[in-house]
C-alpha cells in the first residue's frame, strides 16, 4: 500500500517545481502581465481605463443583476449615464446590511453557478456579511498580491513563515505549532496564531531560527507577541530575513517600530479586504500606501459626504472592484478609515496614494458627546508605565462615554498602575470617558486567529 504521507510529499515537491505561470493558471498571467504593463501609466492611462472597467461593470449589473436593475430604475439611472468618473456619484452606496437582505439579488443571471463560490467576512464591524465571486477570482487575487511583495524582493520559490491564523492540525498529538500544508508552497511554514503562549513562544522562536525564512507573513497583533518576547529576552533576530508582509490588520507605528526594531529588516503592509474591492500597499521606497488603479476605483467620503481632497482629510473608503461580475458591488462603503494624500510618490507610480488607514469605523472610541477618538490617541501615543506590567490588553465599549480595559497581566498591578491608566485615558479624551479596568486570566483571539484591540458595541 502506497504510504500517504508520500503521495503528499511527492505532489508538494511536484507543486514547488512548476513554473509560476503553470501553477497559477491563465488569469494569474494576464493580470501579471497587465499590471507590468500598466505600472507607470500616465494619469491620463489610469483615467481612461478605470472608466472604461466601470462602465463595463455597471452596463453588465444593469442587464444581469436583478438588484441592480431596479436600484438605477428606481433612481433614473441607465448606465449610459456615466460618461465621467465623477458620475458614479448618481449611483447609490452599497452597505453590508443591503446585501445581507438582497443576497440573491445581486447574483448575476449570466454566469454558471458552477464558478461559484461563497464567503464570508469574519464580522470584525459587528455585521458578519456573506457574499459570492467566482471560483478563478482567487487567482486574480494572488497574482495582485504577489505584484506587490515583489516590489521588496519576493519569489515563487521563497521559504516563508506564516503566522496568519492558518490551521495547523493535530497540535496536541504532535506537539508541533507549525506545519508545511499548503500544497501550492510546501516551502512555506504556517505557524498557529492561536497557541502563542509563554510555554510555546522560545518554541516558536526557536522553530524560526531553524528554518531560517526569507520572509514572514503575519497579522501584526501575532507578530507583536513574538517580537515583545524576543525585546524582552534580548533575542538576536532571525538570521536570513528579508522582509516582514503585513496586512488583514491595521498596523500601528509602534508596532512597525518594534517589529524593524527585533527583527532589523524592512516591514511592508497592505491594505485589502475579504470582498476584494480595493488593495493598497507600500511601495519599495515609501510607506504611504499606493492603491492599485487596475484592482478597483476607490473613494475617500468625508463626513459631509463629498470626495476627501484636501492634504490629511479622513474619510471612509467606498470601492467598486472591477473583477467580480458574479456578485458585482458597486460603490461599498467598506467602513474603514483612511487618511487621504495628494502627494505623488518617488517610485514613479501615478496611482491614487493613501496617507494610511486608520482602521474601522468601529475602532473609535465613542466619547460622552458622540466625538470619535482614535485608539492612537486614547492609547498607542502615549506612555504608560503600567503597560510593562501587562501581557495583553483590549478595550470594550457598549455605551458613550465609558469604556472597560481589559487586561491580562504579566506582573500584578498596584493601585498606582490602575490610576495612571485611567487618569491618562481620561486626559487624552479630555474628560471624555470615564475608564473601568477588568482583570482576566486571557483575552480569546476571533475565529480566525486575531487579536482586536477594541470590541466596540455601540448602537449606531
Amino acid at each position: 500500500m502506497i504510504n500517504n504521507a508520500f503521495i503528499k510529499h511527492t505532489l508538494f515537491r511536484f507543486m514547488y517545481y512548476l513554473p509560476e505561470h503553470i501553477k497559477y493558471g491563465s488569469q494569474y498571467r494576464y493580470i501579471k502581465s497587465l499590471i507590468k504593463q500598466s505600472e507607470h501609466w500616465s494619469e491620463e492611462e489610469i483615467y481612461t481605463y478605470q472608466l472604461q472597467q466601470l462602465q463595463k461593470i455597471i452596463k453588465h449589473a444593469y442587464h444581469n443583476v436583478p438588484y441592480y436593475n431596479s436600484l438605477f430604475k428606481q433612481h433614473q439611472i441607465h448606465p449610459t449615464d456615466i460618461k465621467e468618473i465623477s458620475d458614479l456619484k448618481k449611483i447609490p452606496y452599497l452597505t453590508k446590511d443591503i446585501i445581507n437582505e438582497n443576497r440573491e439579488l445581486i447574483k448575476s443571471d449570466s454566469i454558471k453557478k458552477s464558478r461559484l463560490r461563497y464567503a464570508t467576512t469574519g464580522g470584525s464591524t459587528g455585521t458578519p456579511m456573506g457574499f459570492y465571486h467566482e471560483n478563478v477570482h482567487g487567482w486574480i487575487e494572488w497574482a495582485f498580491m504577489i505584484s506587490q511583495w515583489e516590489r521588496i524582493g519576493y519569489k515563487d520559490k521563497d521559504k516563508c513563515a506564516v503566522l496568519r491564523g492558518g490551521a495547523v492540525k493535530n497540535i496536541i498529538y504532535r506537539k508541533k505549532y507549525w506545519a508545511h500544508n499548503n500544497w501550492l508552497h510546501p516551502n512555506w511554514l504556517i505557524m498557529s496564531s492561536y497557541h502563542l503562549t509563554d510555554e510555546s513562544i522560545p518554541l516558536y522562536y526557536n522553530k524560526l531560527k531553524e528554518f531560517k525564512p526569507r520572509f514572514i507573513q503575519a497579522y501584526p497583533s501575532s507578530l507583536q507577541v513574538l517580537a515583545d518576547f524576543m525585546k524582552r529576552n534580548s533575542l538576536p533576530p532571525i538570521s536570513g530575513l528579508e522582509g516582514i508582509f503585513c496586512g488583514s490588520e491595521n498596523i500601528y507605528d509602534w508596532q512597525r517600530s518594534l517589529f524593524e526594531e527585533v527583527f532589523q529588516t524592512r516591514v511592508y503592509s497592505w491594505y485589502g479586504h475579504t470582498e476584494m474591492l480595493c488593495l493598497a500597499g507600500e511601495c519599495e521606497v515609501s510607506s504611504t500606501y499606493h492603491s492599485y488603479p487596475q484592482y478597483g476605483y476607490t473613494e475617500l467620503i468625508n463626513d459631509n459626504d463629498e470626495w476627501c481632497t484636501e492634504e490629511g482629510e479622513k474619510g471612509e473608503i467606498v470601492a467598486t472592484g472591477f473583477w467580480n461580475y458574479y456578485f458585482p458591488m458597486i460603490r461599498y462603503k467598506t467602513q474603514d478609515v483612511a487618511i487621504n494624500t495628494n502627494k505623488k510618490c518617488e517610485c514613479g507610480r501615478n496611482w491614487k496614494m493613501i496617507d494610511r488607514v486608520e482602521g474601522r469605523l468601529q475602532d473609535y472610541v465613542i466619547g460622552s458627546k458622540g466625538e470619535k477618538i482614535t485608539l492612537t490617541a486614547l492609547i498607542f501615543a502615549q506612555h504608560f508605565k503600567a503597560f510593562e506590567k501587562i501581557k495583553k490588553m483590549q478595550l470594550y465599549q457598549n455605551a458613550a462615554g465609558k469604556v472597560t480595559v481589559r487586561v491580562v497581566e504579566s506582573q500584578k498591578l498596584t493601585n498606582d498602575d490602575f490610576t495612571e491608566i485611567k487618569s491618562k485615558m481620561s486626559e487624552a479624551s479630555h474628560k471624555s470617558i470615564d475608564v473601568d479596568i477588568n482583570i482576566l486570566s486571557d483575552i480569546p483571539l476571533t475565529i480566525r486567529g486575531k487579536h482586536r484591540f477594541l470590541i466596540q458595541e455601540i448602537e449606531s
